[in-house]
């Protein structure tokens, strides 16, 4: 980070003490910041000399904060809030169902005035802006009463992803669980490298129609579109790059060349979906997907499905899944052997465990392209799996995964020459016969011996051992809960 975006970090994260003894959290600070940086912006955009544009009706300007004192300023502001709800685009993203969490007036005329107001947003280059909202974001995720971690993907991750997915200009990206953002941003630096060679009409592309991200929050979904908004992606005034709503609900009759995405955690979905298969399960709300082959309430599985749907012939995929999905019977059976059959899974890196803001996260990522169907002719022939767990140590805080630590990932993925791959002590590979030979077509697949199991000199630092055990507790008790969802999903079908 740059020192112009450090010393903006460090102004705009100064006051957020401040406003926590008055009960406003991390994340909600970051949402009255996004939305007076969004007016900021909007003003200085309207008063420029050159060319003014208004953006947002006068009515509802960044002048009327300024010419509001005392309770009259939380009035405007909360007014201003709910006009900009109703507008469409980015705008009506932005601000949707937005509210005033800032009670004091002069708490919030000091941060009109002197946090926001001081700065000419417009003049500061998209790299600083951009990294300062990035890094504001991740110390809100880092807050664990916020919660907001479960959207957030270690950027190290991600961008060793994306080297190896190498998404281009002329592909088009989404994320059907974007969060804040995280891996449209990354797309969009990689597919921009040489955008000086660019004709017009591929300039326009990346910056208003390379990357598209599906997002159920609402909070979560105006963070992303502003991050995406800093960045330099899209415009004020266009149509928001984030939609707002459920990606499992319904095949969006949309595809994409490349989808990138860590689904969220967890293990039932407050529906079911209902696939080729037929099958009822006893729900609330039960949502039919004859694009799905199996009925199930694990969300993962159900975001691997509409992944499948989405993608379109010979694109590429990479997803962040959690242990469970390599390994659970009935649905995860049927989607692993459908992977397998009608797609080239054809590389999965196994995490180590303590990268995630979520505790008892043991994740995978799963890369696999669609193919033109073939029917008994299976389009997987080998599956390449990178171990990264066995014998690795990290925590969040003392030890952090690093992009440096993926880099031998990258070089053995060997993008672009995948047929030139050998094997090595953390890099096997397993044909389609092995794998579908293995009981339930399982992907747990290990080799690598456990030293610290052997010799107690190699036994981490205690620090690190105390926080593998909570992640070893936590995700058995994941692992309970799947089965114990299975189970109660078996149960609940007519005899």
């Amino acid at each position: 980070m740059s020192n112009d975006s450090r010393r903006l970090v460090d102004k705009l994260w100064s006051y957020c003490d401040v406003l926590r003894d008055d009960g406003v959290g991390v994340i909600e600070y970051t949402e009255q910041l996004t939305y007076l940086l969004f007016l900021k912006m909007a003003d200085e955009r309207a008063t420029r000399k050159l060319k003014p544009q208004r953006i947002v009706p006068e009515e509802l300007s960044w002048q009327k904060l300024l010419d509001a004192q005392g309770d009259q300023l939380e009035f405007e502001y909360t007014r201003i809030l709910n006009g900009l709800a109703r507008q469409p685009g980015v705008i009506g993203t932005i601000f949707r169902k937005a509210q005033n969490r800032i009670q004091d007036p002069a708490k919030l005329r000091r941060l009109v005035v002197d946090l926001i107001g001081n700065e000419n947003w417009s003049q500061t280059g998209t790299d600083i802006k951009g990294d300062a909202y990035e890094d504001l974001l991740s110390k809100g995720a880092s807050d664990k009463g916020s919660g907001a971690g479960q959207y957030f993907t270690p950027r190290a991750l991600i961008e060793a992803i994306v080297d190896v997915i190498r998404p281009m200009v002329d592909d088009t990206v989404v994320d059907p669980a974007c969060g804040t953002g995280g891996f449209l941003l990354v797309a969009h630096e990689h597919a921009e490298q040489g955008a000086e060679s660019m004709t017009p009409t591929q300039r326009a592309k990346l910056q208003d129609d390379l990357v598209r991200g599906y997002e159920l929050v609402d909070g979560t979904a105006r963070l992303a579109a502003m991050n995406l908004l800093l960045h330099g992606m899209g415009t004020a005034d266009g149509d928001s790059l984030i939609e707002v709503r459920d990606s499992l609900i319904a095949d969006p009759a949309k595809r994409w060349s490349v989808v990138l995405s860590n689904p969220p955690f967890g293990k039932k979905s407050t529906l079911t979906m209902v696939g080729a298969d037929g099958r009822e399960v006893r729900e609330d709300r039960v949502i039919e997907r004859q694009d799905f082959v199996a009925t199930t309430s694990n969300k993962q599985l159900n975001f691997v499905q509409h992944i499948m749907t989405i993608l379109d012939t010979n694109g590429r995929a990479a997803v962040v899944l959690p242990d469970n999905v390599l390994f659970d019977g009935g649905a995860g059976e049927t989607i692993r052997r459908k992977l397998l059959t009608d797609f080239d899974l054809h590389t999965m890196l196994r995490l180590p465990t303590g990268i995630f803001y979520a505790q008892g996260v043991k994740a995978n990522v799963l890369f696999f392209d669609k193919k033109v169907a073939r029917p008994g002719n299976p389009w997987t022939e080998r599956l390449w799996v990178y171990d990264l767990r066995t014998n690795k140590h990290f925590t969040l805080k003392q030890n952090p995964l690093r992009r440096a630590d993926l880099e031998d990932f990258v070089t053995a993925y060997k993008p672009g020459k995948r047929d030139q791959r050998e094997e090595s002590e953390r890099w096997k590979s397993f044909t389609y016969d092995e794998i579908t030979l293995r009981d339930k077509a399982n992907l747990d697949i290990t080799w690598l011996r456990d030293e610290s199991l052997e010799d107690l000199d190699n036994l981490p630092s205690p620090d690190v051992l105390a926080r593998e055990i909570v992640e070893d507790l936590s995700a058995a008790l994941a692992e309970f809960e799947s089965v114990a969802a299975a189970l109660e999903e078996q149960l609940s079908q007519p005899r």
